[in-house]
């Protein structure tokens, strides 16, 4: 489900202005450690989530209930805070297609594909987010070039997508749509977080604004898309409700709030290592409570795309442009 980014790829929550005139932040209740644990958790079970949100609801409705519950806990943050949403027809034209890039798509895209894929395959595909960035870098002009162990990472992360695909057995025992549908998920992630940093850096508005604003209008989207393209639900079963519920109002309402506190308390670096904990819990999860299958290879190669993850995430930008980065940008949400 962020410029402070998450591994160089996704957008993470709204970094908080660090100039002198900012009010020095409370002091949470609870070491960052615990809520690091928790924001792992919360986003490694969404993709259990999803999966039981499918069996009653169609993916799109699963989204746009996962949307409107994660819209209506920013804006309860909101109007406790007594924030203004942004101001500016620019800004929000921009806001809409990051939400589109950021949420609308690639949360439909999980959605549809988990009605083929296992649970844990998905969130094995969601931590190829950072290589999809990294092949971006790449291919496009960035202020942010690559250095040879990244552009490695690339590599090696890519292998182990293959390793759990299964590439030498023809990728048998894998629903090859929903599986590129999984993968296109996490590449939107990647091409969202470079609109964000291009276009909504030092717009003025807060991080809880900008963010809520822009899950407001992934919500406006899958509000007019969902009952053209997917059945109107007629019957709410408890169990998928329930998912659903979870799914918007934590792991994409609450995470969001965890993961900025994180960010502002333990900066960027640190906060964005949730990516290499996500697909663990995602696969254990669905092992232990779905019943899911796990071949020896899925395993071994989503080990292998963390480590390319993580060798992309290396060499990059110093700890002064970094810290730049963080005191002047505005972002958006991911999860």
């Amino acid at each position: 489900m962020t410029t402070a980014p998450a591994p160089t790829t996704a957008p993470v929550p709204v970094v908080p202005d660090l100039s002198p005139a900012s009010p020095a932040p409370r002091r949470p209740l609870l070491d960052w450690r615990i809520r690091f644990g928790v924001l792992s958790l919360i986003w490694g079970f969404s993709f259990l989530f999803i999966k039981v949100g499918n069996e009653a609801f169609a993916p799109l409705y699963v989204t746009l209930g996962r949307m409107l519950c994660g819209t209506a806990v920013l804006f309860a943050v909101l109007a406790v805070k007594r924030e203004r949403l942004p101001r500016g027809g620019r800004v929000w034209g921009h806001l809409a297609v990051s939400a589109f890039l950021l949420n609308a798509l690639p949360f439909s895209l999980f959605a549809y594909a988990e009605l083929t894929i296992p649970s844990t395959l998905a969130g094995i595909c969601n931590a190829a987010s950072p290589l999809w960035a990294m092949l971006l870098a790449v291919v496009v002009v960035s202020d942010d070039r690559p250095t040879r162990q990244r552009v490695a990472g690339l590599g090696v992360g890519f292998i182990g997508v293959l390793i759990v695909l299964g590439a030498w057995q023809g990728f048998s025992g894998q629903d090859p749509l929903g599986t590129v549908l999984a993968l296109v998920a996490s590449a939107s992630y990647a091409v969202g977080w470079s609109h964000v940093r291009r276009t909504l850096v030092g717009t003025g508005a807060s991080h809880l604004s900008m963010s809520g604003t822009q899950l407001l209008l992934g919500t406006v989207q899958l509000a007019v898309v969902a009952p053209v393209f997917a059945r109107t639900p007629h019957s709410f079963p408890a169990l998928p409700l329930l998912s659903v519920l979870a799914l918007g109002a934590l792991g994409t309402g609450v995470a969001f709030l965890i993961q900025y506190g994180l960010v502002e308390e333990v900066g960027p670096t640190t906060a964005m290592m949730v990516t290499y904990f996500v697909p663990v819990i995602a696969t254990a999860a669905g092992v232990a409570i779905l019943g899911e299958h796990l071949s020896w290879n899925t395993p071994v190669g989503a080990l292998v795309v963390l480590v390319g993850a993580a060798l992309t995430q290396s060499g990059g930008r110093g700890p002064r442009r970094e810290r730049r980065a963080v005191v002047k940008g505005r972002a958006t949400i991911k999860g």
